[in-house]
């Protein structure tokens, strides 16, 4: 009790004025070292001046790395003037949809297993799309240095054909180059996103031609981090191969599957059972729901892509022993 009373007497007033602050008392001042003051100050270690040195030097390097790959929208996007938009609408040409007309025509004799099976003759229009129609014409006629000439079908599916097109390595691509043709599909994907976007419903009607331009089922290539010459770069690790212009699909039925994929080059005029013979070979069964494949496609397994390829192949041997243009 006593204590308390004490306490009571000595607290002051509330109504007494407040008194100054008093003076914070001075830190003592620690000497300037010039080999270590940060040592000094904080106490780290030299192995957690490390850790944190090397963790900042990969953050600089990943954020330049990025900013390089993908830049800002405001780099990116350039608000195109009047004289590119006039320059682009007179280098495209028009394009209607509804009707288009085949300009040259081209034949393929089919055979399987050594058998001809007959002649499939097939109308390129090369008004709407003289991008494709120019080049699939080229490899049919033999001018761009290759051809489709004992090359064989690969996939036959329930709506289309697909033929294997020609290699981007070895012979085909050495004969390319002899006559001043790349094995690209640069021009060809313009095409296909300008038709895209200006057509829109399913291009891949039963009896279309078309050249496969992308594949959408490609996942999208790993991020990983390597050294080159002493200094850590990010690098793009693509996972399978981009097509290269020379494959190409004839629907047998309608295949809005496709539309992500190809570009419309031509219809078939003549020849439409011949495809569909085709289409009756036997083929290899799809696996894709073991559940071994999906763990391996979701990681990005190459053994996954390889096993992808052999799906719907054919057990016989379906060629082209001949092709050409007839006009």
């Amino acid at each position: 009790m006593l204590q308390n009373t004490k306490f009571l007497q000595s607290s002051p007033p509330l109504l007494h004025p407040p008194t100054a602050p008093a003076p914070l008392p001075q830190l003592p001042t620690i000497p300037a070292s010039p080999s270590s003051p940060i040592l000094r100050q904080f106490k780290l270690s030299r192995r957690e001046l490390a850790i944190s040195g090397n963790s900042s030097l990969l953050l600089l390097l990943g954020s330049q790395a990025l900013e390089q790959l993908y830049p800002s929208k405001a780099e990116a996007e350039e608000t195109p003037t009047e004289d590119n938009q006039q320059e682009q609408n007179v280098n495209t040409p028009s394009l209607d949809c509804s009707k288009k007309v085949a300009t040259k025509r081209a034949f393929l004799d089919i055979a399987i297993d050594g058998e001809p099976v007959g002649r499939i003759v097939i109308g390129l229009y090369g008004d709407d799309v003289p991008a494709g129609a120019g080049w699939f014409s080229s490899i049919v006629s033999g001018a761009a240095g290759i051809s489709y000439r004992r090359k064989e079908f690969i996939k036959i599916m329930p709506n289309y054909v697909q033929h294997g097109g020609l290699r981007s390595f070895g012979v085909d691509a050495e004969r390319a180059k002899r006559t001043g043709s790349s094995l690209g599909i640069e021009n060809l994907r313009e095409e296909w996103e300008r038709v895209y976007d200006k057509c829109p419903g399913a291009k891949n009607l039963a009896g279309s031609v078309s050249i496969i331009v992308r594949d959408p089922s490609k996942p999208p290539p790993k991020l990983k981090l390597v050294a080159r010459k002493g200094k850590l770069e990010i690098d793009q690790e693509e996972i399978g191969t981009e097509p290269n212009g020379t494959e190409f699909v004839i629907a047998i039925k309608d295949s809005p599957e496709l539309d992500a994929s190809a570009l419309v080059v031509g219809e078939v005029l003549e020849g439409m059972e011949v495809a569909k013979r085709i289409g009756q070979v036997k083929t290899v069964q799809e696996n894709t729901g073991s559940p071994y494949f999906r763990v391996a496609k979701l990681i990005g397994d190459k053994r996954a892509v390889v096993a992808e390829r052999g799906f719907n192949r054919p057990y016989s041997k379906v060629l082209i022993t001949n092709c050409g243009l007839m006009d």
